[in-house]
């Protein structure tokens, strides 16, 4: 019982973290904004978070889309990895392909952009591979 307990007093200290990750995506300042896309860099890739994420797709691809948009270099080089982590959560599911769907015109923009540091152009383009991959339903 109380090791149960324990469990998801974890689980939800873990989701209240990655709540306030995924808030400081909205920062002002480009380090917090930075800061918390290795964050979310780093708990994508380290546990399957796919329930927690099926809730907050659109509030995450929205703001890595701001991230792409507005970001310099490194932000847009870690944008690019979170993308592609959020992909491989989704899966290849409506979910995923929607997430994809959505950015794929950015990841384009982006990877296009000479003017875009080389970082940011090759997360773009591994993003663009991977969840061409994992959730593009048009085999074109």
């Amino acid at each position: 019982g109380s090791e149960a307990a324990s469990e998801q007093g974890q689980e939800e200290e873990v989701e209240d973290r990655l709540k306030e990750h995924m808030d400081n995506l909205l920062d002002k300042s480009a380090k917090v904004r930075q800061a918390a896309l290795q964050s979310l860099r780093q708990a994508l890739s380290s546990k399957t978070l796919s329930e927690f994420l099926l809730e907050r797709r659109l509030t995450l691809t929205d703001s890595l889309e701001k991230c792409l948009k507005k970001g310099k270099g490194e932000e847009q080089a870690l944008a690019g990895t979170v993308l592609t982590l959020l992909c491989l959560q989704m899966g290849s599911g409506p979910e995923g392909e929607e997430v994809f769907r959505s950015l794929k015109p950015l990841l384009v923009s982006v990877l296009t952009d000479i003017t875009a540091s080389p970082s940011a152009r090759q997360s773009c383009a591994t993003a663009l591979g991977m969840c061409c991959y994992i959730a593009a339903a048009d085999f074109e």
